[in-house]
């Protein structure tokens, strides 16, 4: 996998790495989450592959942008994204 991103695993004991997958797969699992992901693929096969190479699709924004400015909320940070205040446009 040639990610842009380089991830550093997590050092985390034995139990704590169980625990944690466990959270993050019933994360993933929840309506919210399968919404953005099938939002995600329809967007990306309706590009060209070159055109969406390294790029995120945002959901609040409905358009495709660097990893970097999506992740990082447009250089505002994460925490203005909460729950409350994240929704999908449709």
């Amino acid at each position: 996998m040639n990610s842009p991103i380089k991830l550093t695993k997590q050092k985390l004991s034995a139990s704590a790495a169980k625990k944690k997958a466990e959270r993050d797969k019933n994360y993933a699992m929840t309506s919210d989450r399968k919404a953005k992901k099938a939002q995600n693929q329809r967007e990306r096969r309706k590009k060209k592959p070159s055109a969406v190479k390294g790029k995120d699709y945002d959901h609040k924004d409905g358009k495709f942008k660097s990893v970097k400015a999506n992740r990082g909320n447009d250089g505002k940070g994460t925490r203005q994204e909460g729950k409350k205040n994240y929704k999908i446009k449709k």
